[in-house]
C-alpha cells in the first residue's frame, strides 16, 4: 500500500512549463523547425543509391527521420493535453494550429523521401537492408516504399499534404470546437459532455432518461453543423482515394492495420453469428431493472447493489495489486505513473470528454487523460488506460521508428491489463449482489465490443459508400445509424441512439481512419494472450513484453503466429475469444435466474 497520497492532476511542467503560455514550448517548436529544415535538405540532396554500399547518407537520413519524428510526437502530446484538460485554452487551439502546419511539412519531406526509396533498384534495396544500420529497420522501410508505390507522383502527394492543413484536419478540428460549446441540462445543473456521459452509468432511470433526452437535443442543435463536418472529412478522404485509384474504403484502414481483410472478415463473420446470448443478457438486465425491453440509456445501468465505489487512492492501490499478481514489471511501472503524477483524473467541468493515453517519446513517460468519479466502469478506464502506458514502456528501448505500432494492437495491452483487474473485482467481490455488479461491468464492456462498435463499423463503411454520390444530409445519418444499431443489437433495444454519429468523436478522428474495428481486434486478440497467460502462470510477463516488442514491426498475422502460434485469417482463434465473452454472460444469466 501506498503511504502518499496521489494527485488527481497530472503534471505536465515536467516536460514544458507554463501551459499553453510556455516559452520553453515555443523553443522546442522553434528547434523542432530547424530540424525539418535540415532534413528536409538531406533529403532533397540524396541522390538514390546505385550500389548496395552506399548506405552513409541514408543512415543519417534515417537518424534525422527519427529525431524529428520524436519531437514531434513530444510536442504533439503537449498540445493534446493542454487542449483535452481545458477546452475554453484558446492558447492550445492556437499551438494545435501551429503543430499542423509543421506536421503538413513533415509528410512533405516524407512523401519526398519515400517517392526516392520506391525508385531504388530492387536488388540495390536488398542489398542495403542486408547493412547493419539498416537490418532491423528493413519491415518498417519496405513497408514506406511499398506504400509509396500505391500513391500518386511526389507533387501531387505533396500537394494533399498542404490542402491537408485546412481541409482534412481542418474539418477534423470543428469537431473540437463544436463540443467545446455543448452544454446539456440535468435538473438546474449545465454540465459539459465528458460530465454528462457519466451519467449514463447512474442507478436512477428518470436519471438516466433525462440526461438522454438532454442529450440528444443538445447534439441534435449542432447536427448540421455536425453532419456538415463528417461529410467534408469523408469527401476529402474519398477525392484522395479516388485520384490513388483505390476503390476500397478500407484500404487505407487495413494497411494502417497492418492487417489483411480475411483477417477483419473472419473476425466479424464470428460476432455476428454469436450475437443470441449478449441479446438473452440484454432481455434478462431488461428483466432486472423492471423494463420490458432496454434503451441505449439503460446499456450502463448499474444492476444489483454495489458499495464498491472506490476513491481515487483506493482505485489506484486496487489496481497496482492485481498488476504485481501478473508480473513486477507492470506493477513496479504502475506504481511510478501514481507516485509522478502521470494521470489526470479529477472531476471538473471544462475537460474534454472520454479517456486516452500519449506517449512523450523524448522523456520516455506518459500522459493519462480521464475523469474519474470512482465507479467499477471508471477502475477499468483506470486500468485500461495504464496497459497502453505500460505498451510504450515495453518499447521505450526500441528504435523510434520501430515503436509505431497501429491502433489494433494498440488496443491489446491497454484491454489486458483491464481484464486483470476485471477479474480480479469479480473473485474479490464482498457478497453475491457485489460479484454480480462487477460480473455485469464485465460484459457490459463485451457488449460494447462487440455490439456498439459493430455498430459503428456497419454504420460506417455504408455511410462512405453513400458518400462516393453526394453528401448525406443528416436525417439519413440518423437512419443509417439506428439502422446499423438494431443490426448490431440483434434488435435488443426499445429506444436507440440516431444522433451517436453526431456524439462520437472517434468518427471525427483525421489521424485514424475507421476508429472502430480496431477496438474489437484489440478485445478479441488480448483475450487470446489473456488465456495463455492464465495458463503458463507467474513468468509469462517476459514472453507478453517481448510481444509487445514486436508490435510496430510486423503484421498481425505475424505477430499472432511468432507469439501465440494461431491463424487470425481463419475463425476458430475468433471463436475462442467470443466464447470466453460468452462465459461471462452464461455466468450473469445463471446468477440472475
Amino acid at each position: 500500500m501506498s503511504t502518499s497520497t496521489y494527485s488527481l492532476k497530472w503534471d505536465l511542467d515536467v516536460f514544458f512549463s507554463g501551459g499553453s503560455g510556455s516559452q520553453e514550448f515555443r523553443s522546442h517548436l522553434e528547434s523542432l523547425d530547424e530540424l525539418l529544415t535540415e532534413f528536409n535538405r538531406s533529403v532533397s540532396a540524396w541522390e538514390i543509391p546505385s550500389s548496395g554500399y552506399e548506405t552513409k547518407d541514408l543512415v543519417e537520413i534515417i537518424d534525422l527521420f527519427q529525431q524529428t519524428g520524436t519531437k514531434m510526437r513530444q510536442a504533439g502530446a503537449f498540445v493534446s493535453c493542454l487542449q483535452a484538460q481545458d477546452t475554453t485554452d484558446a492558447g492550445a487551439n492556437e499551438l494545435r494550429g501551429k503543430i499542423a502546419i509543421l506536421s503538413s511539412r513533415f509528410q512533405t519531406v516524407l512523401t519526398l523521401l519515400d517517392d526516392k526509396l520506391k525508385k531504388v533498384n530492387d536488388d540495390v534495396w536488398k542489398e542495403l537492408l542486408v547493412h547493419e544500420e539498416l537490418k532491423e529497420l528493413s519491415f518498417v522501410l519496405n513497408e514506406r516504399r511499398e506504400e509509396a508505390a500505391k500513391k500518386l507522383p511526389r507533387e501531387q502527394e505533396a500537394l494533399i499534404n498542404a490542402l491537408n492543413v485546412d481541409g482534412y484536419h481542418g474539418w477534423g478540428e470543428m469537431y473540437d470546437a463544436i463540443v467545446s460549446k455543448i452544454k446539456v441540462q440535468l435538473g438546474e445543473d449545465e454540465l459539459s459532455v465528458g460530465q454528462a456521459a457519466n451519467k449514463f452509468s447512474h442507478k436512477d432511470r428518470e436519471v438516466r432518461k433525462e440526461v438522454f433526452n438532454n442529450w440528444e437535443k443538445a447534439w441534435g442543435n449542432q447536427a448540421d453543423l455536425l453532419s456538415n463536418t463528417l461529410n467534408h472529412l469523408a469527401g476529402f478522404r474519398l477525392s484522395v482515394y479516388k485520384q490513388r485509384g483505390w476503390d476500397e474504403v478500407l484500404q487505407e484502414p487495413l494497411q494502417y492495420n497492418r492487417m489483411k481483410k480475411e483477417t477483419l472478415d473472419a473476425m466479424w463473420s464470428v460476432i455476428a453469428d454469436r450475437k443470441e446470448p449478449f441479446v438473452r443478457y440484454l432481455k434478462r438486465k431488461a428483466d432486472l431493472i423492471g423494463v420490458d425491453k432496454l434503451s441505449w440509456y439503460d446499456l450502463d445501468a448499474p444492476v444489483g447493489e454495489t458499495d464498491s465505489a472506490l476513491s481515487y487512492q483506493e482505485g489506484a492501490e486496487f489496481i497496482t495489486e492485481q498488476f504485481q499478481k501478473f508480473g513486477k514489471e507492470l506493477a513496479q511501472f504502475t506504481k511510478t505513473a501514481f507516485e509522478e503524477s502521470w494521470i489526470e483524473a479529477e472531476d471538473r467541468p471544462g475537460k474534454r470528454p472520454g479517456g486516452f493515453c500519449t506517449f512523450f517519446p523524448e522523456s520516455k513517460q506518459s500522459r493519462i487523460f480521464m475523469t474519474y468519479s470512482g465507479t467499477p466502469s471508471n477502475v477499468s478506464t483506470l486500468a485500461h488506460e495504464l496497459g497502453h502506458a505500460f505498451h510504450s514502456f515495453a518499447l521505450k528501448e526500441v528504435h523510434p521508428l520501430n515503436r509505431n505500432y497501429a491502433m489494433n494492437v494498440a488496443e491489446t495491452a491497454s484491454t489486458f491489463a483491464e481484464m486483470i483487474v476485471a477479474d480480479a473485482a469479480v473473485k474479490n467481490a464482498k457478497s453475491e449482489e457485489e460479484r454480480l455488479a462487477l460480473l455485469e461491468d464485465k460484459v457490459q464492456r463485451s457488449v460494447a465490443l462487440l455490439m456498439n462498435i459493430h455498430a459503428r463499423y456497419l454504420f460506417e463503411t455504408r455511410f462512405y459508400e453513400e458518400r462516393k454520390n453526394g453528401p448525406v444530409s443528416k436525417d439519413r445519418l440518423n437512419e443509417l445509424m439506428e439502422t446499423a444499431q438494431k443490426e448490431a443489437y440483434g434488435d435488443g433495444l426499445e429506444e436507440y441512439h440516431p444522433l451517436f454519429w453526431a456524439s462520437k468523436l472517434h468518427f471525427f478522428i483525421t489521424g485514424v481512419p475507421f476508429y472502430n474495428f480496431p477496438y474489437t481486434f484489440g478485445f478479441l486478440f488480448s483475450l487470446g494472450i489473456y488465456a495463455k497467460a492464465l495458463e503458463e502462470g507467474e513468468g509469462y510477463e517476459e514472453k507478453y513484453m517481448a510481444l509487445l516488442k514486436d508490435t510496430g514491426s510486423m503484421t498481425v498475422e505475424d505477430l499472432a503466429m511468432k507469439h501465440l502460434n494461431v491463424d487470425l485469417t481463419k475463425k476458430d482463434f475468433w471463436e475462442k475469444g467470443v466464447q470466453l465473452c460468452i462465459d461471462d454472460v452464461e455466468e450473469f444469466l445463471s446468477l440472475t435466474k
